[in-house]
């Protein structure tokens, strides 16, 4: 018989119980041999679900991505590696503005978790995923599929839940670290990143730090101007067992990005340049959790956080309007810059508990109290010139406008949630269902289209072209969610599942209320909107066989009250006694129905001792059932095949190759995108031990042909239509 031992792969041997299992590699004692163990995959335990399971526990269709992963790749940021993941499709905003798309749909239909705690919900808020330093990655749990009746509004077609590093228990004290150090070619990235980790039985303390820097980006067509960034980020965690079967967890999480280009086009110089001037985000999360209070009620656990999201925008704009006036002079218009910015805090807390009716069932039930507000701003600086015919200034206006985007407003939810775990057939069979309601409680005050105007210098808080955009509201509703999942064991290694879910998502204060003017038209928020009703059913497959792994799910989503913009018109008057008037209109409305189907598939089989093969495909069908037409930002068919060689003392190599298709079912406005291949190979050492530390090396080529090729789900905005070139990177880690 062969004795496989687990290669630790944590920051300290007190996590050899948990990164074993997530490292997914064994020594083989006979041969010296570094291998994959295919069987690992099903043994992980996640808490997506709100409970802490094993995988092949669950009647869900589950993707986790281990910190392993992201060291062994380039991993700009988190969605650059889940986009490997099939089902799951990363887009952007620009190199460091990332997101991610799970069956065709995107953020504002998704909820996303650090810890368990929510970025936003129901929202499309950029870059929620770069906010996370790749390096504090402990595992990335995906959830592919509707979760409503856990999470509430917004999870419609998936959950992601980051799960961050942090301290450990030991039976003594300890004190250990790491430091990672990374290079990438493609925009002279360099990233520094150190943590600190000590502890003993009742407590812990963990702390890191990363600063990482990274210029423009280099494509097969050139340079992408403005693509550049600045990041650094801290965290710290501590964790307490003040009394038997208690623990107390603190952290806090601080990120801080400047210099953040958002580039269009197709790597040549645009008009306009825009960057996030300022984008941050701060966690603070405290949870307090009893254990093995009684034989049936097993656990209880309290939660808060707090979550605070500050955008700060620069744009450039670069344009000159001219008009040619009655009395043949011209009249030359600058708009010089503008600085958005938003405001988005989150925060919330919740009661869980977990009973154990018996050996074959299981209750779940909690309830959480969650909220939302949002602030925005913007300044306008305009230069006004008049020019006679000879081109000589006559008249020059410096003027300021001052708009809230967004009028401030909240959004506070209520939600009580039950679910049970029924295991019947010797627990061949696990049945699990599960029922939410939740109240949604929407406040705004009013807005206007122009807050105020200063005009050389002279300020006007009452323009004469002052508009009202909404009126203030207080509006209440109800919504219901409910899910119901059945697994059977055929063998030991052999299981099929079905999910079935009704989920709903309140539309966020973003389509609610925004008032955009883009100089011929307005974007256009709706108070009166509903909220959308999904309908969804996931049939799967999968297979944890010694040398062999499958997972393949088929799925159907519809969703009905859609919403939208459609051309419209907003209706408005300057005064109480003036006629109302109007102007084009974008509005976001409940406009029709939209089904998705699809399937997905992931292979991995270790073909020869050393040697693995990987197989994955995903395939995503959007209409729009009202118009008969296709949904807006579908990925297109992708694939992939991939090996792995693994030797004790070589490492560790990996090579990809990932085949998408064109993408030519389109929405009115989208333009088509050809398929591409892309070429990637990665490799890793053994740890060696140099006196008190261990050194590991990765390295590796990302598109190695420097394939030239567009990404459909960054098109969003017309104008990014290259991706990053060859990129070689390298990586040291030191652990102590």
């Amino acid at each position: 018989m062969v004795a496989l031992l687990p290669v630790v792969s944590g920051q300290n041997s007190g996590q050899a119980g948990q990164d074993s299992t997530l490292s997914g590699q064994f020594i083989d004692q006979n041969h010296k041999t570094a291998r994959p163990d295919t069987v690992a995959l099903g043994e992980v335990v996640v808490s997506v679900i709100k409970v802490e399971r094993k995988i092949k526990e669950l009647p869900a269709s589950i993707n986790i991505v281990t910190s392993a992963v992201y060291q062994k790749r380039s991993s700009q940021t988190i969605s650059n590696v889940l986009n490997n993941q099939p089902g799951i499709s990363m887009g952007g905003d620009g190199i460091w503005a990332t997101s991610i798309n799970i069956r065709g749909m995107g953020e504002s239909r998704l909820v996303t978790l650090i810890d368990g705690n929510r970025v936003e919900t129901a929202t499309d808020l950029t870059a929620s995923l770069s906010m996370v330093d790749v390096n504090d990655v402990e595992r990335v749990e995906v959830i592919k599929g509707a979760q409503s009746s856990l999470y509430g509004t917004g999870a419609m077609g998936g959950i992601v839940n980051i799960i961050t590093k942090g301290g450990y228990f030991a039976d003594k004290l300890y004190i250990g670290g790491s430091v990672i150090s990374g290079y990438a070619s493609a925009n002279s990235l360099f990233s520094g990143y150190t943590s600190v980790n000590t502890g003993s039985q009742k407590w812990y303390l963990s702390l890191s730090g990363t600063y990482t820097n990274a210029g423009d980006m280099r494509t097969p067509r050139g340079v992408l101007p403005n693509s550049q960034f600045t990041t650094n980020n801290f965290r710290t965690s501590i964790g307490v067992k003040p009394f038997a079967n208690h623990l107390l967890k603190i952290q806090y999480q601080r990120n801080r990005s400047t210099n953040v280009g958002i580039p269009g086009g197709d790597a040549f110089p645009l008009t306009s340049e825009a960057t996030y001037s300022n984008i941050s985000r701060d966690l603070f999360a405290a949870s307090y959790e009893i254990t093995k209070i009684s034989q049936v009620f097993t656990s209880l656990k309290l939660s808060y956080f707090n979550q605070f999201i500050d955008r700060d925008v620069t744009l450039i704009p670069n344009t000159v309007v001219r008009a040619t006036l009655p009395n043949g002079n011209t009249q030359l218009t600058e708009p010089t810059l503008m600085t958005p910015t938003g405001e988005h805090l989150t925060n919330g807390v919740q009661l869980q508990g977990t009973l154990k009716m018996s050996e074959n069932d299981v209750l779940i039930m909690g309830a959480d109290l969650w909220g939302r507000k949002l602030t925005t701003s913007r300044q306008r600086f305009i230069t006004v010139k008049v020019n006679n015919p000879a081109g000589t200034t006559l008249v020059t206006n410096n003027i300021e406008r001052g708009e809230t985007p967004i009028p401030e407003s909240r959004s506070n939810n209520a939600g009580f949630f039950i679910q049970n775990e029924n295991y019947l057939l010797d627990k061949r069979l696990t049945i699990i269902t599960g029922a939410r309601i939740d109240g949604v409680q929407i406040t705004n005050k009013k807005g206007y289209d122009v807050d105020y105007i200063i005009l050389n210098g002279v300020r006007n808080d009452a323009p004469s072209t002052q508009r009202l955009t909404f009126e203030a509201g207080n509006e209440g509703s109800i919504s219901w969610s409910a899910n119901g999942g059945i697994l059977y064991k055929i063998d030991s290694n052999t299981d099929l599942s079905l999910n079935v879910a009704r989920s709903f998502r309140a539309p966020s204060l973003e389509e609610r209320f925004k008032y955009i003017d883009l100089g011929s038209y307005v974007r256009l928020g709706n108070p009166a909107l509903m909220p959308e009703k999904g309908y969804s059913a996931d049939m799967g497959v999968r297979v944890w066989k010694k040398n062999f792994t499958l997972q393949a799910g088929l799925y159907i989503n519809s969703i009905t009250n859609m919403i939208a913009e459609i051309p419209g018109e907003f209706t408005y008057t300057l005064t109480s006694t003036s006629q109302p008037q109007t102007l084009p209109a974008f509005i976001n409305s409940n406009i029709s129905k939209a089904l998705l189907y699809g399937f997905d598939f992931q292979l991995d089989y270790n073909l020869y001792r050393n040697w693995t093969v990987m197989l994955s495909g995903a395939y995503v069908r959007g209409k729009d059932m009202g118009e008969d037409g296709n949904l807006p930002m579908i990925p297109p068919l992708k694939g992939g095949v991939g090996a792995r060689y693994s030797n004790y003392r070589f490492g560790s190599l990996e090579m990809h190759l990932t085949a998408v298709a064109k993408q030519d079912k389109i929405a009115a406005g989208e333009s088509e995108t050809p398929g591409y291949l892309r070429f990637d190979m990665f490799y890793n050492t053994r740890e060696f031990t140099i006196g008190a530390t261990r050194l590991q090396l990765f390295a590796g080529i990302d598109n190695i042909t420097d394939t030239s090729y567009t990404n459909h789900l960054s098109t969003n905005r017309g104008d990014i239509s290259i991706e990053p070139g060859r990129n070689l990177f390298l990586r040291i880690r030191f652990n102590w």
